[in-house]
């Protein structure tokens, strides 16, 4: 702003207060005005008619003793029709905005914990600006936002509060983890009881097989054959089976040891005691295979 004895020059959204001999004589608009200085007037000051704003760092203490501290920034603008009241009512504008924030913050905090301090900021807020709008406005002031911006506890109380969240974060963890645990676990015992169910299926097929076949191959060698009884045809049958199978034995290169008694002998053992269970199957009457008849066909006499 310029300014001499005979005019002065305030700038954009700026107005000067002029005075005639120390009373109030007019308010000096942004540009070139005229003073009476013969007579005694004069600029006593200026006000700035844009949009200020006031960081005020409040220290308090909420409902569970823990102290904060708050920063609040409060926006705020000289009415252009109250420039008069802005300038004279007031010494300090800042000072009196300060201390109406420190009373609000100081009568809502208290009363909350720590965490609702955090979710109800903007209701805090809210309050601060509705003190500031009633008790400013006589004042010729205009608050137009009040953020808080800040909310700080003390550095212990931060590190207990992420030491909490991270403990319930493990304790989730762990509790999802054993859980997929379980589901893995419950898994794998269906799983293995349905891999024996149809390997025990796939026994049952196999036996009732070898069953049928070996019958098959006791009638069919006793039709063409006479003269010989259903002990000597399955004595041949398991003989040569058992050679097969150390024929199979030694050709294969990844074959597991498997002691076995080598005498023809003991061939003979394993053929008596098969016989020796389907002539016990035959005297109970029970049916062969699918229910067709016995396990053995009966001996063919000359």
């Amino acid at each position: 702003m310029s300014c001499c004895c005979c005019f002065v020059c305030p700038a954009q959204e700026t107005v000067a207060i002029v005075e005639n001999c120390g009373k109030f004589s007019h308010i000096a608009h942004p540009g070139f005005n005229c003073l009476l200085c013969c007579v005694g007037a004069g600029v006593a000051g200026t006000l700035s008619l844009r949009v200020q704003q006031l960081d005020v760092k409040c220290e308090t203490k909420t409902k569970d003793n823990v102290f904060v501290n708050l920063v609040v920034s409060v926006q705020y603008q000289v009415r252009r029709e109250a420039v008069y009241d802005a300038y004279y009512r007031l010494t300090d504008s800042k000072q009196q905005i300060s201390a109406y924030v420190f009373d609000e913050v100081r009568a809502a905090v208290p009363k909350m914990s720590l965490d609702d301090t955090y979710e109800l900021k903007d209701e805090i807020a809210k309050g601060i600006k509705d003190a500031l709008a009633k008790s400013m406005s006589e004042y010729g002031y205009l608050i137009i936002h009040v953020l808080v911006n800040d909310i700080e506890p003390a550095h212990k109380v931060k590190e207990a509060m992420n030491e909490i969240n991270a403990a319930r974060r493990m304790r989730i963890a762990a509790a999802e983890k054993a859980e997929a645990e379980k589901v893995a676990v419950v898994k794998s015992a269906e799983a293995e009881a349905e891999a024996k169910f149809l390997q025990g299926q796939g026994i049952a097929r196999q036996r009732q097989a070898i069953i049928s076949g070996l019958r098959d191959s006791v009638s069919d060698f006793q039709s063409g054959v006479n003269d010989i009884s259903s002990k000597e045809v399955l004595s041949l049958m398991l003989l040569t089976q058992y050679f097969d199978t150390l024929k199979d034995l030694g050709a294969h290169n990844r074959a597991s040891t498997v002691f076995l008694n080598h005498a023809p002998g003991g061939v003979n053992e394993i053929a008596n005691q098969i016989r020796g269970a389907f002539l016990e199957a035959n005297a109970a009457g029970l049916p062969g295979p699918s229910g067709a008849g016995p396990m053995l066909p009966p001996k063919k006499t000359a």
